[in-house]
């Protein structure tokens, strides 16, 4: 995303001003939920993995998942203050992850993330991916699916790209991707409401195959090589 301030005291990088305090404001259940998710998550993230999170943000899936080596990166100075002591914090444009090794990672993850990228970053980013994952890694993608619930997709003013779970895997086939698993209707499309700190029925909802008020979409696809 695009950055305007000073940074954080003490903290490299750029503050956005005003993005986390409209759209992701702290919010106590929300560590809740990702605490869920992980647990969800780990049919496809082993134990001895070595992962990165990508628009990692508040660091919500970075803090709470179990791997031998987690990376939170992201564009906005937040995810160093965010950063649990145990994950390595990183100020960058997850559209260039030219700073990390080939065959370094073995899952790159992102939450609402692409349909915040210009299609020639959201290519960069899955052709980065590509190079930094090792034989057999994973891109786990969680994100709004535009088929779900067109009318409240643009209520993130910083939404300019627009996905729906069978365009999202057209376009990562494309790109030189497998589909692994493709869940259309995963969770809601977002967490602020009367219901959010009922966070226990978390596993539930995502044990069920009805999924009411869901406007998230969850794609796990894995690097083609030649």
């Amino acid at each position: 995303m695009s950055t305007e301030s000073g940074t954080p005291e003490n903290s490299p990088g750029v503050y956005t001003q005003g993005y986390f305090e409209t759209r992701l404001k702290p919010d106590a259940s929300r560590a809740k939920v990702w605490e869920h998710l992980c647990e969800y998550f780990r049919e496809f993230v082993p134990a001895d993995a070595d992962v990165l999170e990508l628009g990692a943000g508040w660091c919500d899936f970075a803090n709470h998942v179990k791997a031998r080596r987690v990376v939170a990166m992201d564009l906005d100075a937040t995810v160093v203050a965010a950063a649990a002591d145990h994950v390595e914090a990183v100020v960058g444009d997850c559209s260039d992850l030219s700073r990390f090794d080939d065959n370094s990672f073995d899952v790159v993850f992102a939450s609402n993330l692409l349909e915040h990228l210009q299609r020639p970053q959201s290519d960069a980013l899955v052709a980065h991916a590509q190079r930094v994952l090792r034989p057999g890694g994973r891109l786990i993608l969680m994100q709004p699916n535009f088929r779900l619930n067109p009318g409240r997709y643009f209520d993130d003013y910083t939404h300019v790209a627009i996905f729906t779970d069978q365009s999202l895997c057209d376009y990562l086939v494309s790109q030189g991707w497998s589909i692994e698993k493709s869940m259309p209707r995963f969770m809601p499309l977002t967490l602020k409401s009367k219901g959010s700190k009922l966070t226990f029925v978390v596993p539930w909802y995502l044990r069920s195959p009805i999924k009411p008020l869901a406007g998230q979409m969850l794609v796990v696809a894995n690097p083609e090589r030649a």
